[in-house]
């Protein structure tokens, strides 16, 4: 039965969109972090958060830089992250299918690291009432849902007691319940937080509407990381290869050419599919042979 559960995860990890990645990484680290928590309390809260969490004062930053991505991913408890996780799949799959699935990754990472930002200057300004450390997904959340809300805040959704509400009374209401936290000293440092991430959503749009993408950014910059590693497979896979060798007729090379083309020509349709109708429009199995070709 494990295995089935993993094998499922792993599949919906593939060939979902970066929502259902997002999420699925959260909820995954919440369950390592939440056993760590319930089984070694003490070092968890000793060692485990410290080197997670964002810290409130900029010196400590300077030794824990991760943190400012880390924390992003940690949460405080399942009410913490399934109320964050929910709020972002109402309002991720909203800007994935506007504005393309490529968008999401780069304003949850933005939002996220702007709202650490706030949070800290507000420790420094205001240490007495700030907490020493943050965790959680919320601004960035909260950037995916502005985004949400300016490219489309007429857009209903369905909410458990409340029925169907557009999407700028939600936003409103976040706001509202930001300031009014801010103002009551009740969480203040998260609250801050929020509109840290609102801010950079709202940033994010006003830029992509003047024509820069900051996402290209972000995705090249990630893109570039992972290049190192594939770099290192590949001088493995290279290492390997030296120790045999092989021959092939040339039918045989010209079937794989041709394999190839076809193949090449099944990535550029679906691609042209993605800049059309964005990612989350795609089928599975044109979902499945991005990622099998992504892994080429």
């Amino acid at each position: 039965m494990v295995t089935s559960i993993i094998d499922d995860i792993k599949q919906s990890f593939r060939s979902g969109n970066m929502v259902t990645r997002i999420i699925i990484i959260n909820i995954a680290i919440y369950m390592v972090t939440a056993l760590m928590e319930a089984f070694a309390p003490s070092f968890y809260h000793s060692t485990i958060i410290k080197w997670l969490a964002m810290p409130g004062a900029p010196i400590q930053l300077l030794y824990k830089p991760w943190t400012i991505i880390t924390s992003l991913f940690v949460h405080a408890g399942l009410g913490h992250v399934i109320w964050n996780m929910l709020i972002f799949y109402w309002f991720g799959r909203i800007v994935g299918d506007l504005i393309g699935d490529r968008h999401i990754l780069p304003i949850y990472l933005v939002g996220g690291i702007v709202g650490n930002i706030a949070f800290m200057i507000s420790s420094v300004l205001y240490p007495h009432i700030i907490g020493s450390y943050a965790i959680g997904a919320s601004a960035a959340v909260m950037a995916t849902a502005i985004i949400a809300g300016l490219i489309n805040p007429d857009h209903e959704i369905r909410l458990l007691f409340l029925g169907i509400i557009k999407i700028k009374f939600i936003i409103l209401a976040i706001v509202f319940f930001d300031l009014l936290g801010i103002g009551k000293q009740d969480n203040t440092g998260g609250h801050i937080a929020h509109l840290g991430g609102m801010m950079m959503g709202w940033f994010y749009m006003l830029q992509l509407g003047k024509g820069n993408d900051i996402a290209n950014l972000i995705n090249s910059w990630i893109g570039q990381i992972g290049n190192l590693f594939d770099k290192k497979r590949e001088q493995k896979k290279f290492s390997r290869s030296h120790m045999t060798v092989s021959f092939k007729s040339d039918k045989v090379k010209s079937k794989t050419q041709q394999h190839t083309n076809i193949e090449q020509e099944e990535i550029d349709d679906i691609l042209d599919k993605i800049k059309k109708d964005g990612y989350g429009n795609l089928s599975d199995i044109d979902k499945e042979i991005l990622f099998k070709a992504s892994k080429k």
